[in-house]
């Protein structure tokens, strides 16, 4: 009897595997347990990875050394100094915020829905659509020489990306080269994962770092003058990006004419340092 009793209080082997068996699947050993978390700090680290040397080829984009031509132009600066409209740093801010509102209320829109869409048939789309809205040959030629620049630079630069090359090379050989700057550079930011909002901030800093840098050859303001106009226009050029941000191309507009007007004589001029 007593050996009954001890039979009845010892589990069976049954349940002793069934009960190993529910701790394998419930509750990981320690060596189980130590090799998922090493994957998962593997895995980690491998997405922080990705994502810094993301930010590297980001930060590329907008690096003044990139070769896109943007400082053969002025955007209507040489113009408007010839003709007395710009002679002082007072009248280079002006014309700077001029610029931005028109670059924001003109240009935004298209850098906006390519990035959101960085495909070649919206590229296409609104490349024919800027083509009819920019009025004035010099501008119209000055953008495309600049998207053209952008697109064969970042086709070779960012080989990680193939689908540039591919558009580039599909878009050369149907005859239509037309790469417009703002609409090239909003799907390059799509494709190298910026925010749209981000996209918008980096094409109004890009021209306005243009723009100064033709004062500074121009010799209207030095170096560090420049330096310090860049800083004292973020903050407007912040609020002109909040006004202006997120909208369809549908509402693209010119702001401010006489800019266009002005940019438009560059070609007039008897003598020149700039494409535009």
């Amino acid at each position: 009897m007593e050996i009954n009793k001890e039979n009845r209080k010892r589990p069976s082997s049954d349940s002793l595997v069934q009960q190993s068996q529910w701790q394998l699947h419930n509750s990981d050993p320690p060596t189980v347990a130590f090799a998922r978390s090493m994957d998962l700090n593997r895995e980690n680290k491998k997405r922080a990875s990705s994502d810094s040397f993301l930010q590297w080829s980001q930060w590329q984009l907008l690096d003044s050394i990139l070769p896109t031509g943007g400082f053969a132009h002025s955007f209507g600066l040489e113009a408007a100094i010839q003709a007395s409209i710009v002679s002082c740093p007072e009248d280079l801010q002006t014309f700077v915020i001029h610029l931005l509102e028109n670059t924001g209320s003109l240009l935004l829109p298209f850098v906006y829905s390519t990035t959101m869409s960085p495909d070649s048939e919206t590229r296409r789309k609104l490349d024919k659509m800027l083509d009819a809205m920019l009025t004035n040959e010099v501008s119209r030629k000055a953008s495309i020489s600049q998207g053209s620049a952008l697109m064969r630079v970042a086709a070779s630069v960012y080989s990680e990306i193939p689908y540039l090359k591919s558009m580039r090379e599909a878009s050369l050989s149907s005859g239509v080269v037309s790469f417009h700057h703002a609409p090239m550079f909003g799907v390059i930011c799509g494709l190298l994962g910026l925010d749209s909002a981000t996209s918008q901030r980096a094409y109004m800093f890009i021209t306005m770092r243009d723009v100064i840098s033709a004062a500074t050859r121009l010799n209207l303001v030095g170096p560090l003058g420049a330096a310090v106009l860049q800083h004292q226009i973020a903050p407007v050029a912040e609020a002109i990006l909040n006004r202006w941000k997120d909208r369809p191309v549908e509402e693209a507009c010119q702001t401010v004419a006489l800019l266009d007007i002005v940019q438009g004589c560059h070609g007039y001029l008897f003598s020149r340092l700039f494409c535009s």
